[in-house]
């Protein structure tokens, strides 16, 4: 991939080879950051999970506590607590013409797209038929991500705060973004902390050693930082 001036003008001042301490790494990203909009700091881990293994599989939620700088679209389905989906704030409520919309493709654009489906229990027989449409745009409800609930009021408050859920890819890896560039160091300190520490509980039983091997941090269009464990 040929890189822009700006890119290359950074990645020569920085010297990949090295760790960072992660107060370093920071500072260093913000100091410089390329594009003229609020870039995203993105944080990438790579896991020693075995990706063939079903049980070494990794999903959880992290509560960040500055959120991520960017307002999800949450969507719920119910039949049950649609009042209390509402009142929380919840982008878009409905029920099984809205699973419609979903096989349709019509949940996927305009008004209808969304960026996180909750679901309460009564409608997950009803959304088996669109499971494979959800699952590979990691959109699926699941009770391990607490999204799917009967607590529609504490889920959809907590998401629209910054809980957000992560999962590994085919290689392992998790990559999952923790703020902006316009944040303060602290806030970006202390969102990238509580998703390693995250993370790490939710380490599988059978994986014997270290889960993480290393971590990145980058901002969207900046130069990848690795950070000291």
């Amino acid at each position: 991939m040929k890189r822009g001036k700006k890119y290359r003008a950074v990645e020569k001042k920085i010297d990949r080879s090295k760790v960072y301490p992660l107060e370093e790494a920071v500072k260093v990203i913000k100091e410089n950051k390329i594009a003229k909009f609020d870039e995203a700091v993105e944080v990438h881990i790579k896991t020693n999970i075995d990706t063939k293994k079903g049980d070494q599989q990794i999903r959880g939620i992290v509560d960040l506590p500055h959120g991520t700088g960017k307002s999800k679209i949450i969507a719920v389905i119910t039949s049950t607590h649609a009042k209390d989906a509402k009142e929380a704030g919840a982008d878009i409520v409905g029920g099984e013409e809205f699973i419609e919309k979903i096989k349709s493709g019509k949940a996927f654009s305009g008004k209808d797209k969304f960026d996180i489906l909750v679901a309460t229990p009564e409608m997950m027989p009803k959304l088996a038929p669109v499971a494979k449409i959800l699952g590979p745009k990691g959109l699926m409800p699941n009770p391990k991500t607490e999204t799917v609930t009967t607590k529609i009021k504490e889920t959809v408050s907590a998401l629209k705060k910054g809980k957000a859920s992560f999962k590994n890819d085919d290689g392992g890896n998790i990559h999952q973004v923790v703020g902006k560039v316009s944040f303060e160091d602290a806030k970006l300190i202390e969102n990238i902390t509580t998703l390693i520490t995250s993370l790490e509980k939710s380490k599988p039983a059978t994986l014997k050693g270290k889960l993480i091997s290393s971590i990145t941090v980058c901002s969207t269009m900046g130069v990848g930082l690795k950070i000291s464990l």
